[in-house]
């Protein structure tokens, strides 16, 4: 859009860039930035634009683009141009992801590099490495207590090693995931020290105040979010004399984005790792980005309008690069990350499902699809050009953050339901094959979190341990039938690390000091590469979830329908016990892919006529594109046994 003000102001900036920036040939960028400069200005002037300085900050944020394009390489750039005209790249039904620790998955990243084979023959084209920046020893939060944005953690290696993986990959059309923690930095990153030094422009990067005035009014409203090992928001800093808020941990320092030259230095941030072959990042979370005081903090309108912004630059920077917004928040709210409109408020293309992580092990629990089935239909639309990322374990806590409302629709009551799901996937009711451990819990609710590998929390741990075989086909049945749904849901599905090999609760995090006290770790398990080689031998566990996985995967790539054009549709079988959805080819609505998933222990059916009461003709025989062979009927029945899904087409 022209807009006389803007493009006004832009031959200014354009006209004052640094010389070496001027020479440079930027005809792709000027083109972007032409075409995107009215919503950036729009942006900065509605975040920034009371402030005497707006037009100098104009100017670094636009030579901070300009100098992040100049660093693009011709490799990168190429990759731009290509996704530009493919710009729907991304929903496509061939992406499959993991996420893993890099000293979990090998012994630094050249190794990871070296290991990428393990990736093709799993069908993995997505990895997302867990955090690798530099940070302290001791105070690093699993890595999100970051003390140099640009540096990387030499447990792991160094940039040098970051830029094979990332050229390894991209010859092998894996796409890089890499975090970028946007909230806050670690108290030794050299702007929190320069700040504690007296320096008046970096303690303007954070929340610093010389009496608990300010502090106080900001807690009357906003919650803890570790009330037991981190109670409270701001923390006392003997240095300087000042409060300093710190939401999560007292060593992680809230950034203040009310200060327009931490946006820009987080934006050169992100162009930075764009430029060393990142993908895709994560924007870790993005809910808690602006700070209003008489709020809680959080979803803030303004934090939307920051990630508009970001994404805004990057776009006229290195347009290929896509966000995934870290948002473990409300559907309600996380759905807004999306953005407003897939044209003028674009935000991230990529959120986590952490929903349908949440209802799905409802499901497990209870032996029936209710809550999940009432939960997804109140999940909100997602935009045309957005995606979500579905899965079933990763490095975090289960948070059982339903709505309650939904829960009560469907007969429970939520505080007695929660206190349920957390014994149940403690062990601690009877009957129950789960064993988890409960993180953060209330002891006055009842109410907790739950940490546990998927295997284990699925039965596998309890059977193997009881050398059970009807358990341990009961547990690997269980596991498959839970993928299967991750992968044909719609978005983009991420195993994580040792998954695929049913590894179990990871116990030795109890002998390490500086873990002990953040039971999170037995889900962050480290692979055995040669106990991984028996995913290679017939009738073994992990040959079982490997292979099947595997097949999962090379046939979920084929299939248009599973791709994510908000394609999909509910169905209601009137059997409580059985998910079952409809995903459609928009290209070719006659192809169409029926899921039916059974969450009790025990074979149900699904009535055919309900099919046909939808419209659905299946006078044609019907195959189950999984096992390549036709679902069990009887009479105008199809079973399932205990816990089997389809994948249901035509033949």
């Amino acid at each position: 859009m022209y807009e006389q003000v803007s493009h006004s102001l832009l031959n200014a900036i354009l006209d004052d860039l640094k010389p070496e920036i001027r020479r440079q040939d930027l005809r792709h960028f000027y083109t972007r930035l032409g075409a995107n400069f009215y919503a950036i200005y729009s942006l900065f002037f509605r975040l920034y634009g009371h402030r005497p300085d707006f037009k100098r900050q104009m100017l670094g944020l636009v030579e901070t683009m300009a100098e992040g394009y100049i660093n693009r390489s011709p490799e990168l750039e190429a990759l731009d141009i290509a996704r530009e005209k493919d710009h729907n790249w991304f929903l496509s039904q061939q992406w499959v992801g993991m996420a893993l620790y890099t000293n979990g998955f090998a012994r630094n990243l050249r190794d990871l590099a070296d290991k990428t084979e393990y990736f093709q023959e799993l069908g993995v084209n997505m990895i997302h490495v867990m955090p690798i920046l530099k940070c302290p020893i001791g105070k690093s939060d699993g890595g999100y207590a970051v003390s140099d944005f640009r540096q990387i953690d030499d447990r792991v290696g160094d940039l040098a090693d970051l830029q094979y993986l990332a050229s390894e990959l991209r010859q092998r059309q894996i796409l890089l995931v890499l975090d970028i923690v946007m909230n806050h930095t670690s108290d030794e990153h050299s702007w929190a020290q320069k700040a504690i030094a007296g320096d008046p422009v970096y303690q303007d990067y954070y929340y610093m105040y010389e009496s608990r005035d300010i502090p106080d009014l900001f807690e009357r409203s906003m919650p803890e979010v570790f009330p037991e090992s981190s109670p409270g928001n701001f923390t006392w800093n003997e240095q300087t004399q000042r409060w300093v808020m710190t939401v999560f941990h007292d060593y992680q320092w809230d950034l203040n984005y009310s200060n327009p030259e931490v946006f820009i230095e987080m934006l050169g941030v992100v162009l930075f790792w764009a430029n060393n072959g990142v993908d895709i990042m994560r924007l870790d979370a993005v809910a808690f980005l602006w700070k209003e005081i008489g709020t809680d903090c959080q979803n803030e309108r303004n934090a939307h309008l920051l990630l508009q912004l970001m994404k805004d630059c990057c776009q006229a920077t290195a347009p290929g690069v896509l966000f995934i917004a870290e948002a473990i928040v409300a559907p309600v709210e996380v759905i807004k990350y999306f953005g407003e409109d897939a044209i003028s408020a674009k935000e991230c293309e990529i959120a986590y499902n952490a929903t349908f992580m949440a209802l799905l092990w409802d499901a497990v629990a209870t032996q029936n699809a209710r809550l999940l089935t009432r939960g997804l239909r109140s999940l909100p639309n997602k935009l045309d050009r957005a995606t979500w990322l579905n899965y079933l374990r990763c490095h975090d806590d289960i948070g059982f953050g339903f709505d309650d409302q939904d829960v009560l629709a469907v007969g429970y009551q939520p505080r007695s339901h929660r206190r349920f799901l957390t014994d149940f996937f403690c062990g601690e009711f009877e009957g129950s094959p789960s064993r988890g451990l409960p993180f953060m819990r209330n002891e006055v609710t009842g109410d907790a979190r739950i940490c546990g590998s998927l295997a284990s929390l699925a039965g596998l741990e309890k059977a193997m341990q009881e050398e059970n075989p009807v358990a341990i086909n009961i547990a690997i049945s269980r596991i498959l039938m839970l993928h299967s749904l991750i992968f044909s849901f719609g978005g983009i599905p991420l195993l994580y690390n040792g998954d695929a090999l049913g590894l179990l609760n990871d116990y030795s995090y109890q002998q390490d000091p500086a873990k002990v006290s953040d039971n999170r770790w037995v889900h962050r398990p480290s692979i055995d590469w040669q106990h991984a080689e028996r995913r290679h031998q017939s009738g073994t566990v992990e040959n079982r979830l490997f292979t099947a996985l595997r097949r999962m995967i090379a046939i979920r790539k084929s299939l248009d329908a599973f791709a994510d054009f908000n394609n999909r549709e509910l169905l209601d079988t009137g059997n409580e016990h059985l998910l079952c959805f409809l995903r459609s080819y928009q290209q070719r609505p006659s192809e169409q892919v029926l899921v039916v998933a059974n969450f009790h222990s025990t074979p149900q059916a699904l009535p055919v006529d309900v099919l046909r009461r939808r419209g659905l003709d299946f006078t044609a025989p019907l195959i189950d594109v999984f096992t390549g062979r036709r679902p069990h009927q009887i009479e105008e029945n199809i079973l399932l046994q205990s816990y089997q899904f389809y994948w249901l087409k035509q033949v």
